[in-house]
């Protein structure tokens, strides 16, 4: 069975195709994430705990969180009900390495990490992992580690806490702690089980199957002897839905290890610039816009790729409006248009036909190249050392409170 049949539930009428490596989906308005939540087994995330969000931290839930793109979870009301007890947790998150620069779709976990670091003042480690690259991509050993460095800029310019960061290669970074719980949970998962949630094959590279316990042992605090000494601390894991068969079987496991079992919150997709039925990949140069990007190709990629939701002609669209749901000029700016108010005004004015499909796309433009400009101009400053002081193994202070 294929992965794709795998984790599709072996459905033949299944259309979207979610798995760490593909999301496809046949609908217009790209995958079904209802449906998905019930395939997965996760829940939905409330107005309940946008709420809760609220009172525990006292500030406005992220705009990722209240409109839904962060839209499911696993446990996180465990969390917030141990935060609420004084108890500590810790986020982690990561990046798979696969070119020089990161895209857009690549900042929204980051973005939404740096919020849950400084409104919850916890730690966070980022795993790169560079060795998955190195197996699924074919890369060489030393370009994997390169792009992992290259990568670590553009983490470093989301103006994470040095304090409260660690960031780690995984082809650079394997102490004691982490070896032993990589065994641990290869000791507790079967070739069955991984074949199961995987649909690895038996012409895949032992690799690939050896793989799924270096992400998830990262979820298991005792990974990080430095940071959470002898304590047992919960995981918050932040990632996109595609991810989320890594940590089921985490989640399986982390009981049998002493461990408890990671939260998670699911992101939906950042879709393609031709549109929400793919996610944007950094292999296709034309679905992305790139943190390397200049002024003048954001506005040339956006003007000649973005799909667009408006009707053939002007007279059409002013008379049947716009498609808000399949239009990619919007869908990217409820990704990174914070003001909410501006945000409905778009979303009234192209559904009636008032705004026109090139003032959207001058909108979303003129947004990006403010964005992606003043990225690049702080991810300039991160000189060599400052990536070696993220990524070295340290203290970053953690202390259990007396309850």
């Amino acid at each position: 069975m294929s992965v794709e049949e795998s984790l599709a539930n072996g459905s033949a009428e299944a259309e979207d195709v979610v798995t760490p490596w593909t999301v496809s989906s046949q609908n217009d308005t790209g995958i079904d994430y209802d449906k998905l939540i019930k395939k997965f087994g996760s829940c939905k995330i409330d107005d309940e705990m946008l709420k809760r969000f609220e009172k525990l931290t006292g500030k406005k839930p992220h705009h990722l969180l209240r409109r839904g793109i962060f839209f499911s979870h696993r446990d996180v009301n465990v969390i917030l009900d141990s935060y609420e007890k004084g108890k500590p947790f810790y986020l982690y998150t990561g990046r798979g390495p696969s070119s020089d620069s990161m895209h857009l779709g690549h900042l929204i976990p980051f973005m939404f990490c740096k919020w849950l670091q400084d409104v919850f003042d916890v730690p966070l480690v980022i795993q790169l992992s560079d060795d998955e690259k190195a197996i699924w991509k074919n890369l060489d050993i030393e370009q994997a580690v390169k792009l992992s460095y290259l990568n670590a800029k553009d983490i470093i310019a989301c103006g994470f806490k040095l304090e409260k960061t660690f960031i780690f290669s995984n082809l650079e970074y394997m102490n004691s702690a982490f070896y032993k719980n990589m065994i641990r949970i290869q000791r507790s998962v079967t070739f069955n089980q991984v074949k199961g949630i995987f649909g690895f094959g038996d012409s895949d590279p032992i690799g690939k199957i050896s793989f799924p316990p270096t992400q998830a042992a990262p979820a298991l605090s005792s990974t990080f002897p430095f940071i959470f000494k002898n304590n047992t601390v919960p995981c918050l894991i932040p990632c996109a839905i595609d991810q989320d068969p890594y940590f089921r079987m985490t989640r399986d496991v982390a009981p049998k290890l002493n461990h408890p079992k990671p939260a998670l919150l699911h992101s939906s997709f950042f879709p393609a610039l031709q549109g929400p039925k793919t996610k944007m990949s950094a292999s296709d140069n034309n679905s992305a816009i790139f943190l390397t990007d200049t002024a003048k190709q954001i506005k040339t990629k956006i003007n000649k790729y973005a799909f667009s939701g408006g009707q053939a002609t002007i007279e059409e669209h002013r008379e049947k409006g716009g498609n808000c749901d399949v239009d990619v000029s919007y869908q990217w700016l409820k990704f990174f248009l914070e003001d909410d108010d501006r945000l409905e005004e778009i979303r009234k004015g192209y559904t009636s036909g008032e705004i026109l499909t090139g003032e959207i796309k001058k909108e979303l433009i003129e947004l990006l190249q403010k964005l992606v400009g003043n990225h690049q101009e702080i991810r300039n400053k991160v000189t060599e050392e400052d990536v070696k002081r993220y990524m070295e193994p340290r203290d970053l202070g953690f202390v259990v409170k007396n309850s």
